[in-house]
């Protein structure tokens, strides 16, 4: 659209303005050819009269674009114009300051200046509307129209795009040695197993074989007729047991008929590496499986053997794609239920039915074909002995991020090179470092025992907060600190009385194991041992005590001290706790008195009485272990929107027993209970309540009190 040439042709104005109070915008149209293609203007005026020489907007449609020019803010939009669909109204243009009242009104307030002027929009919008009276929708459709159509062509070309790209992918990739991967997954990993399957009748066995699929009858046992005694005798067939078949000799294992449901079927993955283009790599992930069949029949006796058979197969799965410059992609194989073939696509299917890239073996013949590639240092075929299996594509991404990977995998730092291929970069304290202890950032003396670790993750953080903590420990003490898992916090705390050397010799002193067995238990003992005495010597610190003094800092029995330490703390906590919601609900103790006559009834077993203050509902709390200490029972009480009530035994008046909340208002016990949430003897107490509640409401409870004083 030539936006220069339109702003160049005047405005075309309002000849009349609408005096009608209902109409707040008015339509006017013209038709105009720019460099042969004729265009459609929809000026909108506001209907007053400082309005109708500069529209609101200038709207210009052709067959295939629109846009929309703005004269006060000399702009221009690609804002499709606004239908409401579910209010039955449209709105000539979204200005902000009239969008608030727009609803509230009928759609005659757009209307277009003449019946030319509608026909100036069919001409150009041929698409039908349901009510010309929406003329606006004409525009709408148009503008949709365009707007999608453009979006279909974008997504096609996009489409298009891809396909090529797919298609010279699948162009540059080589042909896939079939026969060498069946044969090879076959002997390495199915171990080239056949079945012989067995029936026993008696001294005769019927024998099927897998490799050959021959059906034979041997005889396994002597007879006791003549001629049995010059038949040649097989080895006993047993379940699990290897023989060889008598028609091909042919190895294999015994599978009785019976225990035989169906087809067996095993498969394993592998990857095979091969050149992409120039210096790119394309790894394919193939899927062998082996099946092995044993065919039935119905026979005189029964069901019988009539053959066996194997069957050896493979389907590439994904191929992932390599090459400087370019996005990593990976192709995925797919068949479609449609016209029943096989595809290849650059997306993975979606849901629960997406295909999955695990670790699997590498083929040898991969690491031939890295010479000349971006991969060719990237150390794989080193790396591959180090594991049992991995994920090359993984590796690959990883190297092309990180060519540190080449050093790390060539020094034996396995662990480290584990970490990083599942992009877990936490363990990196400098990715564009070149030296290893910068890398890592660890002391440069240190290295070798990190190499001789294989790059052990506990021995490289110890390492690590080594040098973040700026200290120098030697060998033994990295080791022993390892095995005792014991944080930088509590380090830095605890190694301000007392060395490293110190701190590990207590810890082997009062685990009583030794550093370095490798056992499990001892190992165990020494973390928690470790964790137990530096939570000892924290809490110490905290409470104040002096740390200069030895028999602080290394009591005779570190279970009790710690237990006495932790009692200790929680007193201190719970001393803070009742100070703090003393001042908060101030009103829970002054109004305890009047509450107390309102609320206080005993008989000869129980009583009842409001709570004296915020700490006595804390203690109760902490006592029966529940929640009425917390402080939303305590908001309620001093706020006077419930009650905490103690119900205790008469004979132990100062013992919690059963906690009750009752409404302050409709004098209903919301809740009771006693220790852990629990209704001790609910049935009888229970009654109890419920007489005490009627007696509260009919205002009895003076008169039952005079009644037991006089009774006394």
């Amino acid at each position: 659209m030539k936006r220069k040439a339109i702003e160049k042709i005047p405005y075309l104005t309002l000849p009349k303005v609408v005096r009608k109070r209902t109409v707040k915008y008015v339509g006017v149209t013209a038709l105009q050819e720019i460099a042969g293609e004729q265009h459609l203007f929809l000026e909108v005026y506001r209907n007053r009269g400082d309005a109708k020489e500069i529209p609101l907007v200038r709207i210009v449609l052709t067959k295939k674009d629109f846009g929309n020019y703005f004269p006060e803010a000399d702009e221009w939009t690609k804002q499709k114009i606004e239908v409401d669909h579910y209010y039955d109204r449209g709105l000539i243009w979204n200005e902000p300051e009239d969008r608030k009242d727009f609803y509230k009104t009928a759609t005659v307030k757009n209307i277009l200046l003449n019946e030319a002027d509608l026909g100036r929009i069919r001409k150009i919008c041929t698409k039908k509307i349901w009510n010309e009276e929406k003329w606006w929708e004409y525009i709408y459709e148009h503008e949709n129209n365009i707007v999608l159509t453009k979006r279909r062509e974008a997504e096609n070309r996009k489409y298009e795009r891809r396909q090529r790209a797919l298609k010279d992918r699948a162009k540059h990739t080589g042909p896939l040695p079939k026969q060498l991967i069946l044969t090879r997954a076959d002997r390495l990993y199915f171990h080239e197993r056949h079945y012989l399957y067995y029936k026993k009748r008696g001294c005769r066995a019927q024998i099927a074989c897998s490799k050959c699929g021959g059906v034979t009858d041997i005889r396994w046992k002597s007879g006791i007729s003549y001629e049995s005694q010059f038949e040649h005798l097989e080895e006993e067939q047993r379940q699990g047991d290897f023989g060889t078949c008598p028609m091909c000799g042919t190895r294999g294992e015994y599978k009785c008929q019976g225990k035989v449901h169906g087809e067996q079927e095993r498969k394993i993955h592998l990857f095979l590496g091969q050149k992409y283009k120039e210096v790119g790599m394309v790894l394919r992930y193939i899927q062998v499986s082996k099946i092995w069949r044993l065919g039935m029949i119905a026979g005189e006796k029964g069901l019988e053997m009539y053959n066996a058979s194997e069957e050896l197969s493979g389907v590439e799965i994904a191929r992932t794609y390599f090459y400087p410059g370019e996005k990593i992609q990976t192709d995925y194989h797919k068949h479609s239920y449609v016209d029943g073939k096989d595809f290849w696509d650059d997306c993975n299917l979606y849901g629960n039915g997406n295909i999955n890239i695990e670790a699997a073996p590498v083929m040898a013949e991969t690491y031939g074909q890295l010479q000349g590639t971006i991969f060719q240092y990237s150390a794989i075929r080193e790396y591959a002995p180090q594991v049992s299996e991995f994920n090359p594509a993984d590796y690959f991404r990883r190297y092309m991020q990180t060519p540190q990977l080449e050093m790390l995998v060539k020094m034996g730092l396995t662990e480290v090179v584990k970490k990083l291929i599942r992009c877990e970069y936490g363990i990196v304290k400098d990715e564009s470092a070149k030296r290893l202890d910068k890398f890592l950032g660890i002391r440069k003396e240190h290295i070798r025992l990190l190499i001789r670790k294989h790059g052990d993750i506990p021995t490289l953080e110890t390492l690590q907060m080594e040098k973040r903590m700026n200290a120098a420990w030697t060998e033994e003490e990295i080791e022993q600190l390892t095995e005792t898992q014991l944080g930088r916090g509590q380090l830095e705390i605890v190694l301000t009385y007392m060395s490293l050397r110190q701190l590990l010799n207590r810890v082997q002193k009062y685990s009583g194991c030794v550093y370095g067995t490798g056992l499990s238990c001892a190992v165990n003992m020494l973390r928690k041992t470790a964790t137990t005495y530096t939570d000892y010597l924290v809490m110490r610190q905290a409470l104040g005590y002096d740390m200069t003094n030895t028999v602080y800092l290394q009591p005779r029995n570190l279970g009790e001290a710690h237990a006495a330490m932790v009692a200790e703390q929680n007193q201190k906590e719970a001393d803070k706790r009742m100070t703090e919601v003393a001042i908060r609900f101030p009103n829970i103790r002054i109004n305890y008195r009047k509450l107390r006559r309102q609320y206080f009834w005993e008989d000869e077993a129980f009583l009842i009485r409001p709570a004296r203050s915020a700490e006595e509902i804390v203690t109760e709390g902490r006592l029966l272990h529940h929640c009425v200490g917390g402080d939303n029972y305590l908001r309620k009480h001093n706020e006077g929107e419930s009650y905490i009530l103690f119900l205790r035994q008469q004979e132990a008046p100062e013992i919690p027993y059963i906690t009750v909340e009752i409404d302050e208002k409709q004098h209903r016990i919301r809740q009771w209970y006693g220790a852990h949430d629990r209704k001790p003897d609910e049935q009888r107490m229970q009654k109890w309540l419920n007489d005490y509640i009627d007696r509260l409401k009919s205002g009895t409870l003076g008169e039952e009190k005079v009644e037991l004083q006089e009774a006394v």
